[in-house]
């Protein structure tokens, strides 16, 4: 089950990173939220529901500049039961320009999930960054 869990959180990176639209929709629970809290900036959410954190993603990835990624540590499973599991992981985030490499960001990543139709999904997602973007 652990690992069931910590590849659903890797899917959501990929497919974040890749904007791979169907992956996302498949990883997220209908009613998912998302929620950031940004040093100076307070807390930016919730983002509820799949198709409004589809449009912020999309408008994310117009808004960047270069290939963003999502690196994703320290993956660990906090509780679970047959249906619910919380994984909490370290965030860095970095960019490459193709001229130059940054980390743009660090932070917490807090993951619930439900389990639906045999797979795990994202139902809130919560990243508190160590950092203002």
């Amino acid at each position: 089950m652990i690992a069931d869990l910590q590849q659903a959180v890797a899917h959501y990176a990929h497919a974040l990173d890749e904007l791979n639209v169907a992956e996302l929709e498949a990883v997220l629970t209908e009613d998912t939220t998302w929620t950031f809290t940004m040093p100076g900036q307070g807390v930016l959410g919730p983002v509820a529901g799949r198709a409004a954190v589809l449009d912020f993603i999309r408008d994310g990835h117009t808004a960047q500049t270069g290939r963003v990624r999502h690196h994703l540590g320290n993956v660990v499973v906090t509780t679970t039961d047959a249906a619910t599991a919380e994984v909490r992981a370290y965030l860095l985030q970095t960019r490459n320009t193709g001229e130059s490499i940054q980390m743009i960001s660090t932070g917490v990543y807090t993951f619930s999930l439900r389990r639906s139709d045999g797979r795990w999904r994202i139902a809130e997602l919560t990243l508190t960054l160590d950092n203002a973007l």
